[in-house]
């Protein structure tokens, strides 16, 4: 079996790894000329919708999908005329503009924070007055690692925001209250059947995912994995979905949905019976998803920007090193850390070892 992924980065760098075992060769279409995936399968190096490595997909490939949301949805679309492609445009294209996306949980019934769409320095005179400050400005399409997000605290802050973000279509959210981050990454396959993996706390810093470390039996488990569900029955999904919420003191309240593997679910390599990646593949592939339990306590930690010491890594017990086959780069993620014990003090401890290991790197 042959997959064709639009985007060679690393998250498909990940999925060709988990797929080995099974056979899975695959074809990525990604303009770098240096892609991180390259060296996994058939690299055409061109524009994501480019015409000719359309066809090829198409003519060679048995089904396709994507690793990454500013996929042009059109080249998905095209791609599902004539093989199975995995999730599809609708999904691709709903969770791409933030306003689809959050008028989509409204409609199923998934909380979200005080909201406001805008598409002009009117606009977001008015939004200040029906979400209010503090709140937080973003542009609809694009964003992502806290790009294309400007924080207004104060009536100082909105001076000039609508230019500074692009003069582009924005939404503005009110900020929450709340105690933690958490995401929930699931996967529903070609028949249907929807499996989550445990809850995932997660800590950001600037802006970047910093640790997820999944949490067993979570109080929210079932609410988020049924927000999940609702989600990806709607949009008639196949394949990994990952979904952020913030955890308040009223329940979850959505975030954003991500249509593809995802970061907060890199633990699952070494901490799941199945990985995302390998239940990525198997969805999309029209086979049998794989148990999403948790094996063991366990985290990842992101390596962002710098080189770590990866012999000290590796010399704390429980720990993996996963390199992505990138040039080191501020802000860059190169690479992560898995690791995982007997117990969640005994983990604790692991992270306190490698903590010092990242200071400085971004």
């Amino acid at each position: 079996m042959r997959i064709g992924i639009v985007g060679g980065g690393q998250l498909g760098r990940m999925m060709a790894l988990a797929a080995r075992p099974m056979n899975v060769e695959f074809t990525f279409i990604d303009p770098a000329p240096d892609a991180c995936a390259q060296s996994f399968g058939v690299h055409l190096q061109c524009d994501y919708d480019d015409d000719f490595a359309i066809e090829e997909l198409i003519n060679t490939c048995d089904a396709v999908t994507f690793e990454f949301e500013n996929v042009p949805p059109a080249a998905v679309a095209k791609l599902a005329e004539h093989l199975p492609a995995h999730p599809n445009a609708k999904a691709l294209q709903t969770a791409r503009d933030r306003w689809h996306e959050k008028s989509m949980f409204i409609e199923l019934g998934i909380p979200v924070p005080k909201l406001a769409t805008i598409d002009s320095e009117q606009d977001l005179q008015q939004a200040l007055a029906t979400v209010g400050l503090p709140a937080v400005l973003k542009t609809r399409t694009m964003g992502y690692d806290g790009k294309g997000q400007k924080v207004l605290r104060s009536e100082a802050d909105v001076a000039g925001s609508y230019i500074e973000l692009g003069e582009v279509p924005l939404i503005m959210e009110g900020f929450v209250d709340f105690d933690h981050e958490v995401s929930i990454v699931a996967v529903r396959s070609r028949s249907g059947e929807v499996s989550a993996w445990p809850i995932t706390q997660n800590e950001h810093r600037q802006g970047i995912l910093h640790c997820s470390r999944p949490v067993a039996a979570h109080p929210l488990q079932a609410q988020a994995a049924d927000y999940a569900s609702r989600v990806m029955q709607h949009l008639d999904y196949v394949g990994v979905m990952a979904f952020e919420f913030f955890v308040t003191a009223d329940g979850l309240l959505a975030n954003e949905i991500a249509p593809r593997v995802h970061n907060s679910g890199h633990w699952t390599i070494e901490g799941a019976v199945t990985s995302q990646f390998a239940n990525h593949v198997r969805a999309i592939a029209g086979l049998p998803i794989g148990s999403t339990e948790r094996l063991a306590p366990c985290a990842m930690l992101n390596v962002i920007g710098g080189w770590p010491d990866i012999e000290a890594i590796l010399s704390v017990p429980g720990a993996s090193w996963h390199d992505y086959g990138k040039d080191a780069r501020a802000g860059r993620k190169i690479g992560h850390i898995t690791v995982v014990a007997e117990s969640e003090s005994e983990l604790d401890e692991r992270l306190a070892q490698l903590e010092p290991l990242l200071n400085n790197l971004l």
